[in-house]
């Protein structure tokens, strides 16, 4: 039994597949018969395919109708030199492997041949097993230059395909997260018949005026999720203060802010949910400072924990409770816009305003509920 990974696996085919094909192409460009013939007669000797053509035209023409592995050219030819033809040889076969003859030792051609793409740079009269030897040399780095292309190919493509794996774990968990954490706080709502959806209109209401004050999409779905999750640390808090109808004592006061960090102490360890924390630890913040947990003041409340504070505030005000009857949307608004610039952040009060006193709020607010 193997112990590579699949793509280890893959990898080491790809290197073990470089290997002798049946037969390798040559081709040889020289406008000397007898030198092209020579070459052509000897290659063949040692089990390469070869065609043989007099010029660059040719040459171009053959690579452009079949497949080589290799090409030998000559530089020095009538019409088309061979550092001209070896350009667009690579253009059109770009794994050819190309080696130079030349009958001058010119270092600057050689260098412009090597630049274009040439593999060797060969000087005539070349002894015939030199020649065997560079061909092989080049093909040879042409099979390892292929294989390493294609090895990194499949490296990016299992990179690419782990990441998308991880990508949809990663929202998987997140969901699975989130839907248990829903599914707390309804459990928790359920059991007070007043306060029965209260953080899904918080989401609700949370989102709108997230997206009427031009917030992006992502930080309006955040937003939304902030207010359904913002009363969790709830769950923590005994009953009997979360349903008491008289007012609560100093004592009881401080435990029940305490659903803040209990709320956080939950959630922190949700990597998935890190994004709506601040809103969510910053709900119960006021304008003027006089908020909790931190006691923040203005923009140094987390605009997300501003919006929340607004529209929780506008759906305890519009919910009956044992103790009194609902406000009217309308009747709210003018009691919240007393409170903007102390308790309520002025600019999110205005979005909260023209939202409910516009033509759409009141149905808005039905459908929220």
């Amino acid at each position: 039994m193997s112990d590579q990974t699949p793509v280890a696996a893959r990898i080491s085919r790809a290197f073990n597949s470089i290997g002798e094909p049946a037969t390798r192409r040559v081709l040889v460009v020289d406008d000397e018969e007898s030198i092209r013939n020579a070459i052509g007669k000897f290659l063949k000797s040692r089990g390469y395919d070869v065609a043989v053509v007099e010029n660059g035209a040719d040459a171009l023409d053959a690579l452009q109708r079949e497949r080589f592995d290799a090409l030998v050219c000559d530089v020095r030819m009538p019409g088309m030199l061979g550092t001209e033809v070896v350009p667009r040889a690579i253009e059109l076969r770009p794994d050819l492997a190309v080696l130079m003859l030349t009958a001058v030792n010119d270092a600057p051609t050689a260098t412009e041949a090597l630049a274009h793409g040439a593999m060797d740079y060969l000087v005539k009269p070349v002894e015939l097993d030199d020649l065997a030897k560079a061909v092989e040399r080049a093909v040879r780095r042409r099979d390892l230059e292929i294989q390493q292309r294609n090895v990194e190919r499949m490296i990016r493509e299992e990179v690419a395909l782990r990441t998308e794996e991880l990508r949809r774990e990663q929202a998987l968990l997140a969901e699975i997260s989130i839907s248990i954490v829903r599914a707390l706080v309804n459990a928790q709502e359920a059991k007070d018949t007043f306060l029965r959806g209260h953080s899904q209109r918080v989401g609700a209401m949370g989102a709108a005026i997230a997206s009427a004050m031009g917030l992006p999409d992502d930080a309006v779905e955040d937003l939304r999720l902030s207010g359904q999750l913002h009363d969790i640390g709830k769950i923590g808090i005994p009953e009997a203060l979360l349903h008491k109808t008289s007012p609560l004592t100093e004592e009881e006061y401080t435990r029940v802010k305490e659903h803040v960090r209990i709320g956080m102490d939950i959630l922190t360890p949700l990597s998935p949910l890190a994004r709506v924390l601040p809103a969510i630890q910053d709900h119960h913040e006021r304008w003027d400072g006089s908020g909790y947990p931190r006691q923040l003041a203005g923009e140094q409340i987390s605009l997300g924990g501003r919006i929340l504070a607004a529209v929780d505030a506008f759906d305890a005000l519009t919910s009956r409770r044992a103790y009194r009857e609902p406000l009217t949307p309308h009747e709210t608004i003018e009691l919240l816009s007393s409170s903007a610039g102390a308790h309520l952040d002025p600019a999110v009060m205005e979005a909260l305003r023209r939202m409910v006193l516009g033509r759409t709020s009141l149905h808005f607010i039905d459908e929220a509920r």
